[in-house]
């Protein structure tokens, strides 16, 4: 029986591991996140994100997040970025866009969240935009994706720790203060008060007939009487 050289079988055992490690190992996230405290209910909160460059040839100009859920657009406000850009809310996030970045140079900026949710981790579906066109698109929830969003671990809350209340903002706008109106007539009672092919209307018509036979009974008692007397 033919024995394997030792050096062969070392060989073998290192791609074994190496192979091992590459599948253990989740796939890093182009688009990194962290936070100053990254606990669960935590108040305040600067959260930073690094959005790396991924072409060779144009400059990120443009980074659009869509929040997770427990985070408005409300709740959120911009801490610094890169300069001369500029933050905005969205229906669902927000962006954070100004003059394109140069080649190969990553977008760096932070934002403050009024309150992180009650979750182990959340993820922020991250879209960046470079001056060509292209969209590098973070949004894969799998950590072992090939485009994972950046996700935040999160620490459990604190045993003091509770929700506050939604952003006046969040919830839209106050409801408006209720003013006395005085309902509009139906559709019937409004034909009512119409005149009949541009003339009188019924009611007026009623009373000129009621004024008629009431004149007609007058000439008539009138007549009778005075024949009466002229008998």
């Amino acid at each position: 029986m033919s024995r394997i050289p030792l050096s062969r079988l070392s060989v073998a055992a290192a791609g074994a591991a190496t192979a091992v490690l590459l599948t253990a190992v989740p796939a890093a996230a182009h688009t990194e996140v962290e936070a100053d405290k990254a606990q669960a209910l935590a108040e305040h909160v600067t959260v930073s994100f690094h959005a790396e460059a991924e072409s060779d040839t144009s400059g990120i100009k443009e980074v659009r997040v869509v929040l997770p859920e427990g985070i408005t657009p409300a709740d959120v406000t911009y801490g610094k970025g890169p300069e001369g850009w500029k933050f905005s809310a969205t229906d669902d996030g927000y962006t954070v866009k100004g003059t394109e970045l140069k080649t190969g140079e990553s977008a760096e900026y932070s934002v403050v969240v009024r309150q992180l949710p009650d979750a182990e981790e959340v993820a922020f579906k991250t879209l960046q935009t470079y001056g060509d066109g292209h969209v590098d698109r973070w949004i894969e929830l799998d950590e072992n994706g090939e485009n994972p969003a950046p996700t935040l671990k999160l620490k459990a809350a604190a045993p003091d720790a509770k929700p506050v209340s939604p952003s006046p903002t969040a919830t839209g706008s106050p409801a408006p203060t209720a003013v006395e109106t005085t309902p509009a007539p139906s559709p019937q009672a409004a034909d009512t008060g119409k005149d009949d092919e541009g003339g009188l209307s019924a009611a007026a018509w009623t009373g000129i007939g009621a004024g008629l036979l009431a004149a007609v009974a007058a000439v008539v008692f009138a007549v009778r009487r005075r024949g009466g007397a002229e008998g």
